[in-house]
């Protein structure tokens, strides 16, 4: 039997996952192909929570959505970023 390279899986909590073997490693939710930027990005975007299952089919849970948010926080808070002064324009 050929040697098999070993996937790091690396898991942000229940439902977020980066696994190399799918999606090339991108953040996803746990057993979907669903990006969690995407998903963040329709928070960002004022979308209701239950419009977001509704629209993945409920592949995306509130409790998942409730989770992207805290790794996205614990993640911002760990970088500190810089941030920019210009407001956004209107």
């Amino acid at each position: 039997m050929p040697d098999m390279k070993r996937r790091k899986v690396k898991s942000y909590g229940k439902y977020i996952v980066a696994d190399p073997g799918i999606c090339h490693g991108a953040v996803t939710f746990r057993g979907t192909r669903i990006f969690v930027s995407d998903v963040l990005e329709q928070v960002a975007e004022g979308m209701k929570w239950d419009e977001i299952v509704r629209q993945w089919r409920g592949s995306v849970t509130r409790q998942a959505i409730a989770e992207a948010v805290l790794v996205a926080r614990d993640a911002l808070l760990q970088e500190k970023p810089r941030v920019s002064r210009r407001r956004p324009a209107a």
